[in-house]
């Protein structure tokens, strides 16, 4: 594809366009009815393709919103055609206005042609890719300490934090795959040397996202085993004061049992010899008082014994 100066107004932007508007835009295009399906299906993976001498890729924009731990992602399609270029923006995304705005103040990029249009708004997205690494990372180190508070919730935070961070990891891929299809055809389709130098800058600071990212990938993997680990202490320490709470409990639990017979027996003797019947046996025998006071000693020493041996008092 030969580049052409771009004229000022042949970039064309559409807003969430109406399937009407796609088919009469991919009619007066004359687009390949391959093509003509992907324009109209929003929700596809970041691509590169293409048909004839028109260019076609979908990109991904992300935005991170703190509040709420989520990357919100829109979709930009790209048409590059040698004397045109069109953007189609599927969800909010402040990327194709910044484009504009910086072709709008560079003359030197509208001097590359189309295909510039591809570069700037790739650039764009790929900044916007910053400010949601950044984002992981304030998470990231607000949830480290966290693990060490006991926070109850800190397990699903890590979860819903890593399925984004890999969610968002799995856009930034394939983006730059598609930034490696631009890269292969510059030979092939005569890409200007200030575009090649454009792109790899770009390719630059999408691999500084990819490298920070598999970062905070790999350091959430390790918190949420490290939370894991902590976790299981926490529940062994609980059991281990559990069961000596429940060994205090029986060890006291002895004790008045213990007692509560030594008392007991001399009550029994002494309730038995108490009850002042006329026809009791031994109850007007000479030795029968300290008799039964002897045999509530035996009784009670012999107890006291038996249940300190037992390790009950």
């Amino acid at each position: 594809m030969v580049p052409r100066k771009l004229p000022a107004d042949a970039w064309l932007n559409l807003v969430e366009p109406a399937t009407e508007r796609v088919d009469q835009l991919a009619d007066d295009l004359n687009l390949h009815d391959l093509l003509r399906e992907d324009l109209v299906q929003a929700h596809q993976n970041p691509k590169l393709e293409r048909y004839g001498d028109t260019l076609f890729a979908v990109l991904h924009t992300a935005h991170y919103v703190d509040s709420t731990e989520q990357v919100q992602f829109a979709e930009v399609h790209v048409l590059v055609r040698p004397d045109q270029a069109v953007t189609i923006t599927h969800g909010f995304t402040r990327a194709v206005a910044t484009a504009r705005r910086r072709m709008s103040g560079e003359s030197e990029l509208l001097s590359l042609g189309p295909e510039a249009v591809l570069y700037a708004v790739l650039d764009a997205v790929v900044d916007e890719y910053g400010p949601v690494v950044k984002g992981f990372g304030h998470d990231v180190s607000e949830i480290d300490y966290q693990v060490f508070s006991a926070d109850p919730g800190v397990s699903h935070r890590i979860w819903s934090l890593s399925g984004q961070v890999a969610q968002f990891d799995r856009a930034a891929q394939a983006m730059r795959e598609v930034l490696g299809g631009l890269m292969a055809g510059f030979g092939a389709y005569s890409v200007p040397e200030q575009l090649q130098s454009y792109l790899r800058d770009v390719a630059d600071h999408l691999r500084s996202v990819i490298d920070a990212t598999k970062h905070y990938r790999d350091r959430l993997r390790d918190i949420l085993t490290l939370n894991a680990t902590l976790v299981s202490q926490r529940q062994i320490e609980e059991i281990k004061k559990l069961n000596e709470a429940g060994q205090a409990e029986n060890d006291a639990m002895k004790r008045i049992s213990a007692w509560a017979a030594i008392v007991f027996v001399p009550s029994v003797i002494a309730g038995i010899y108490g009850m002042n019947f006329d026809n009791m046996p031994e109850l007007h025998w000479a030795y029968g008082y300290p008799f039964s006071l002897g045999l509530m000693l035996v009784a009670t020493v012999g107890l006291w014994v038996m249940f300190k041996v037992k390790h009950w008092i």
